[in-house]
């Protein structure tokens, strides 16, 4: 049987086309998802991703425990600080990519995906030592993401912080609509925007609140096929497709989310991996010839298959087909011409930097 966030009731409500997503009864799309993708872009859009998992970490071991399963450096986190960082196996491949939150001195917030959920609990079980203590608040928490250009202007007034000062991967703790909740300067989108970590028995009266607040702003409510292209373009990766156990941070292009020297687990591979050299890397690229690049569809050079496609699909932004794909490094150059197989006919790409768009 598939899970329902608190906010199911409220999605069928609106008329939204509920799928199968980790497991999880979630929104598709309400409005359609092209309308939703731009106002998004252009006025604001609310998205439920309550089916995320959500672990906190205390105790005085807390930082040295995170040190150790998380790749990034967690010392350097101040409070209220967030930061994209991953749980990385021994041979240093995804286990998932997380944010980290240093709420106060020994308490922290993980932010997981919601595929995998039980396996970065099992893994977090597995390594905790010493003063430290692991508790799923999954359940207990609902996660509501406002993103959008007017995201601010909507949020304003019903929060007793002063938004403006929040700067980018930060929270701060306070009041929505007298609700104790979490203000995060973060999302999945490449826009302006806040993840709400509220009470669950709160969601439906924050949900019902900011959808009032924000109609005259141009906010609706979005789902997961235009959280989808929002994140393509602005080339985020997605567990399961563009990273996952066989593909490394180096790999991924997000080396800058390794702590070299801390300890962490799968750091001596990645030690490896960088002495040795890189044997392939992940680039996007841009159709040069009609078609949709779907995930999964084979990529060639020179009429040799060397890799597929891990995302792709129509960036409305752009008003272009996009993808990211993992090529050896003599091909990975911007401008490098590919080939995608759509539909047994090979069609024109080339080989661009990520992302593919960049706000602000």
């Amino acid at each position: 049987m598939l899970r329902q966030t608190p906010l199911y009731e409220a999605h069928v409500g609106l008329g939204a086309r509920m799928v199968d997503f980790a497991g999880w009864n979630m929104p598709v799309q309400y409005s359609g998802a092209l309308a939703e993708h731009h106002a998004v872009r252009n006025q604001a859009g609310l998205f439920d991703v309550s089916h995320m998992g959500r672990f906190e970490v205390t105790g005085a071991d807390a930082e040295r425990f995170l040190q150790r399963l998380a790749c990034n450096d967690v010392a350097r986190l101040r409070e209220g600080q967030a930061q994209y960082s991953a749980l990385l196996n021994n041979e240093g491949g995804f286990i998932d990519d997380i944010v980290v939150y240093r709420l106060a001195s020994q308490r922290y917030l993980l932010c997981v995906n919601a595929a995998r959920r039980e396996a970065d609990w099992r893994w977090l079980e597995a390594g905790a030592f010493g003063d430290s203590k692991l508790v799923d608040r999954s359940d207990e928490l609902a996660q509501i993401a406002l993103q959008g250009p007017l995201s601010t202007k909507i949020l304003q007034p019903l929060v007793t912080a002063d938004l403006a000062s929040l700067p980018y991967y930060h929270a701060l703790a306070c009041e929505v609509e007298e609700f104790p909740t979490l203000v995060s300067r973060t999302g999945y989108t490449g826009e302006l925007g806040y993840e709400l970590y509220v009470p669950s028995e709160a969601a439906v009266t924050l949900w019902e609140r900011l959808l009032e607040v924000g109609r005259d702003k141009g906010l609706q409510p979005a789902g997961l096929a235009a959280r989808n292209t929002l994140r393509l373009e602005a080339g985020y990766r997605l567990y399961g497709n563009d990273i996952d156990e066989t593909t490394t941070p180096l790999e991924a292009g997000l080396g800058w989310i390794v702590g070299w020297g801390t300890g962490f687990v799968g750091e001596s591979a990645l030690q490896r991996q960088k002495a040795e050299g890189l044997r392939r890397k992940l680039v996007g690229f841009v159709m040069e010839d009609p078609g949709i690049a779907r995930d999964g569809y084979p990529v060639l050079r020179e009429g040799q298959v060397v890799g597929k496609v891990t995302s792709g699909g129509f960036a409305p932004t752009l008003d272009k087909s996009i993808g990211m794909v993992y090529l050896p490094l003599d091909g990975i150059e911007p401008g490098t011409s590919i080939e995608i197989e759509i539909r047994g006919k090979r069609k024109r790409a080339s080989v661009c930097r990520l992302p593919f768009l960049r706000r602000g």
